[in-house]
Order: C-alpha cells, then structure tokens, then sequence
C-alpha cells in the first residue's frame, strides 16, 4: 500500500514539474514582451513629441504668414490712399501696392499649404495617441497577466515542496518502523497468549477443583493442615 501511495506522489511531483516547466517558460515570455512594448511606448512617446512639437511650429508659420498677409494688405492700401491724397506718385504708389498685394498672395497660398500640412500633422498626432494608448492597456494587461502566472508558479512549487516531503516519509523509514512496531506488539501479544495457555495446562487437578469451587474450600483445608500440624496428627 506504501508503495502505491509513493507512487502517485512521484507522478504527481513529475506533473508539477513538468507544469512548472510549461509555466515558467510563459514567464519569460511575457517579460521580454513587456519590456519589449515598454521600449515601444518610449519610442512611440517620443516620435509623438516631435509630431507635436511639428504641428506646433507648423501652426506657429501659418498664424505668421497670415499676420505678414495682412500686414501686407495694409501696406497696399496705404500705398494707394497717399496716391489719393497726393501724397505718392499714382504710378509708383499702384506698382508698390501690386507687389504687396503679390507677396500677400504668396504668403497666403504658403499658409494653405501649411493648413494641409498641419491637418496631416494632426491626423498623425491622434492616431499615434490611439496607439499609445492601446500600448498602455496592453502592458497594464500584460503585467496584471504576469502577476498571475508568477502566483501560480509560486503555488505550483510551494504544492512539489510538500509532495516531496510526503514522498520522502517512505524513504526516511517512518512507515516501516510504524510496520515493525506493529508486528512486535503482534508478536507480543502472542507469546503471552501462548503462555497462558501453557499455565492452564500445568495446573494439578486439586488446584483444577479449588479453583472452580473458589477461594473459601482452599482457605478450610489450608487451617486444617495447620491444626494437624501443630497436633503433631
């Protein structure tokens, strides 16, 4: 029976082992994920902060071109206004504002070129946040997924701990000596048995008789010799 209960305490300590081996391999695995997602979400978070800080210069350039149109602007109609006033010669005033009017042009064709950039630049912002943010419900997942695999393979090996404290019980002889005791009270037990048997058959057949009629018959003849005795009869 010892030798059956020993046994499945091997195979279950060679199931643990093998569960162990199965689990902890995931363990590593999954750090090197985590760290491998950690160094994406840096890379992610700076490629983000030089998007950011581009769409930011961007939307600087555009507000700046659309101030020097405007500039520009008033610039022409001054120009034309001291024509008007004869404070500028008509040609010279009409020229000068034609150029103003063509760099404010320029500056706001230039502005709606950055427009369209600055629009990619947002578009590229938003999905570069969407995807830091699933990066970081991931490695959240991960490491809560991490913590869980840690417990178990703490529990799996605490459970072999006492698996190969119950199957050394065998091997350290505790059983067998329980055995051994357990056969020498047996045998023990016997031989008294045995000696007491023998005692019965020994006895005379007075002692035989005094003992099934009881202590009081014996007591009587035991006086009556005395009084023989001392009566020299």
């Amino acid at each position: 029976m010892s030798n059956i209960f020993k046994r499945l305490l091997r195979i279950g300590s060679a199931e643990i082992h093998s569960v162990i081996d199965k689990m902890e391999e995931p363990v590593r695995m999954t750090e090197q994920g985590i760290r491998e997602m950690k160094a994406d979400l840096e890379n992610s978070l700076e490629a983000l902060a030089k998007i950011k800080a581009l769409a930011i210069r961007t939307n600087n350039d555009i507000s700046k071109k659309n101030k020097d149109a405007e500039e520009y602007e008033a610039k022409a109609i001054l120009l034309m206004t001291k024509a008007k006033n004869g404070d500028l010669d008509p040609q010279q005033a009409e020229k000068l504002a034609k150029e103003a009017l063509t760099l404010k042009a320029r500056l706001l064709s230039e502005a709606e070129i950055l427009s369209a950039e600055k629009t990619q630049h947002d578009q590229v912002v938003d999905n570069m946040s969407n995807n830091i943010d699933i990066l970081k419900f991931n490695i959240n997942k991960w490491e809560n997924e991490l913590r869980i695999l840690k417990a178990r393979v703490k529990v799996s090996k605490a459970t072999q701990e006492v698996n190969k404290q119950m199957a050394q019980v065998d091997n350290d002889g505790t059983m067998n000596m329980l055995e051994r005791m357990r056969n020498k009270v047996a045998d023990d037990e016997a031989l008294a048995e045995a000696y007491g048997t023998l005692a019965n058959k020994n006895i005379s057949v007075d002692e035989a008789i005094d003992r099934a009629i009881g202590g009081d018959s014996l007591k009587v003849n035991q006086d009556l010799e005395e009084i023989k005795r001392k009566l020299e009869l």
